[in-house]
């Protein structure tokens, strides 16, 4: 499969919560991780998606939010992955943000130069990447 997502992560469905329209599906990453999808009731139905199944979780880069310091807020975004910067590749107005999780995958994320600057983003910085749980498209292996 070829894909324009940047972030494109192999795991397992571990938890799946049906509600009215859409679902929450709890994804565990190799690292150990867990990226939270919401998805549509009719698509798990599509997809057969099911606990145990393996899928590919994938999140375009400029869905990526990076945050350096919460300053004693809480945010509603469900996924929160702590991480280092790996790698920072500027452009002309925005930056390709690279972060290594805890359990060694990267997510790529994509801000502006301003952004960069105003968080202080360097090799080796703590951040934390957040995307919203609607913000993940799942896919299944075809069979």
């Amino acid at each position: 499969m070829k894909v324009s997502a940047r972030n494109q992560f192999p795991g397992t469905v571990t938890q799946l919560q049906l509600g009215a329209v859409n679902a929450e599906v709890h994804v565990a990453l190799d690292g150990g991780e867990v990226i939270v999808a919401s998805i549509t009731k009719e698509s798990v139905a599509t997809l057969d998606i099911q606990i145990g199944q393996p899928v590919l979780a994938l999140v375009k880069a400029p869905q990526i939010i990076l945050v350096t310091d919460f300053g004693g807020y809480q945010i509603s975004a469900r996924n929160q992955l702590p991480g280092i910067v790996s790698a920072i590749k500027p452009g002309p107005v925005n930056a390709e943000v690279d972060v290594e999780l805890v359990g060694g995958q990267s997510i790529v994320a994509t801000v502006t130069n301003d952004s960069v600057s105003s968080l202080g983003l360097t090799k080796g910085k703590a951040a934390t990447v957040v995307f919203k749980a609607g913000a993940v498209i799942l896919a299944v292996p075809q069979s």
